[in-house]
């Protein structure tokens, strides 16, 4: 970590930045997170709205959308304009198998929150995208914050870089679940859920930018790196997230939509409304191989 400016570089130099004529977006960060009014997500995508927001997405890394109150079949039917959906068998169950439902608060055991990370990148092909609705929001508190990782890559020094390029790592999603379940739930999933090796820097598959791609949850060390080396070096990579430019945080409200690029972001849950309680759906879409 350093003190002074940074490079905060929204899109690729050589993207061309257009005007959006379906809907109006405000952004809500200077690299990352807009939110988008003018839009009833609840009705059917056409697909010159479908491409725009998907321009937007990958333009802003996530999309905010107010007060949709979509029923869950309405939500994965958004959804799915992006792709199949993934199941989670370590979430709990909403309405279908494609439908996670977070349900914190009073007496609840806290899972699943106030770590940095990005969505089941224990998977061989990670999740593209998901979009969560809020369901129930605590009067004060239970925000979530997101990161540019493509702002974390673009302002590490050029030893470091040179060091991770080309490097992969291991991701395990034990580390990640641990502390929440015993192994008559985890070790039955091992074969399903094996380690996989990621790169440490993917590339983005449609905006082509360069993307630290590690997280404190499923990362557990670097290919070929000496163990002490790679927990250093780890440490310093998820660290980036932390950085406050690079960030965005939305506060919810009842019906809100947040729809965001997992291959660009990591994102935040923040667990500072006990006793209150915070219900949350969640859609994930299917990614491809990170590369």
């Amino acid at each position: 970590m350093y003190e002074g400016r940074r490079t905060l570089r929204r899109v690729p130099e050589d993207w061309q930045d257009r005007p959006y004529e379906l809907f109006q977006l405000t952004p809500q960060g200077r690299v990352i997170g807009a939110e988008i009014s003018g839009v009833d997500l609840s009705r059917p995508l056409g697909p010159a709205l479908r491409e725009e927001l998907n321009r937007a997405l990958l333009e802003w890394k996530v999309l905010f959308f107010r007060a949709q109150h979509l029923t869950p079949e309405q939500q994965r039917d958004f959804a799915l304009h992006w792709g199949e959906l993934e199941t989670n068998p370590l979430l709990a169950r909403g309405s279908s198998d494609d439908v996670v439902r977070f349900d914190k608060g009073g007496s609840a055991t806290p899972t699943y929150e106030n770590v940095w990370h990005a969505d089941v990148t224990f998977r061989e092909r990670p999740a593209l995208g998901a979009v969560l609705q809020l369901r129930e929001v605590p009067p004060v508190g239970g925000d979530t914050m997101w990161a540019d990782m493509a702002c974390a890559y673009d302002n590490l020094s050029d030893s470091v870089k040179a060091r991770i390029d080309g490097a992969t790592a291991v991701h395990d999603f034990i580390p990640g679940f641990v502390r929440f379940y015993g192994p008559d739930r985890l070790v039955p999933l091992q074969d399903e859920f094996p380690p996989v090796e990621h790169p440490v820097v993917r590339t983005h598959p449609e905006t082509g930018r360069k993307l630290l791609f590690v997280n404190t949850s499923f990362t557990t060390h670097i290919t070929g790196m000496p163990r002490a080396e790679s927990d250093a070096l780890l440490r310093e990579l998820v660290q980036q997230a932390h950085v406050p430019e690079y960030q965005v945080r939305f506060r919810w409200q009842p019906g809100d939509i947040a729809f965001w690029d997992n291959r660009a972001t990591q994102h935040y849950a923040v667990d500072d409304y006990a006793p209150q309680r915070r219900v949350a759906e969640r859609v994930a879409i299917a990614g491809d191989r990170p590369f």
